[in-house]
């Protein structure tokens, strides 16, 4: 029960205690409203046109969005961690992915501090072992 009496747990209570998990980002609402115009852009290069005006120019393209200049330069270096903190989601970036011509796997490993093969490696022998992956405050 929550202090208001409210029977239901506090879902804001609840998500932020998912962001204790080392290396992980949840998709909420907050986030998505956050990374609304990252995901837009991301989105518009569904359509070659926009792939070829991005490929183009890429900051020229970028200037064409609501974006802070914090989330262009992120789109620029391709610094993924920071457009997920931004409120990016990794689905919708796939698009940028593909636009580079960059497997998904292997863009999520630049995620990491693994190199792809590390990582494909990784990921062959079943994943990250939880020991050390579950709680940012716990140290566990």
């Amino acid at each position: 029960m929550t202090d208001s009496g409210d029977p239901r747990p506090n879902i804001h209570e609840y998500l932020a205690e998912l962001e204790d998990i080392p290396g992980t980002r949840i998709f909420t609402a907050a986030r998505a409203q956050k990374g609304y115009h990252i995901n837009q852009f991301a989105m518009s290069l569904m359509k070659a046109e926009n792939r070829d005006l991005f490929r183009a120019d890429e900051r020229a393209y970028l200037a064409g969005w609501r974006l802070s200049e914090e989330a262009k330069d992120a789109l620029l270096r391709r610094d993924y961690n920071a457009l997920l903190d931004l409120g990016g989601n990794v689905y919708f970036l796939a698009k940028l992915f593909s636009t580079d011509g960059i497997p998904f796997a292997e863009a999520v490993s630049t995620m990491t501090d693994m190199s792809f093969p590390q990582y494909r490696e990784m990921m062959l022998q079943g994943g990250r072992s939880p020991e050390g992956n579950r709680s940012i405050k716990g140290g566990y």
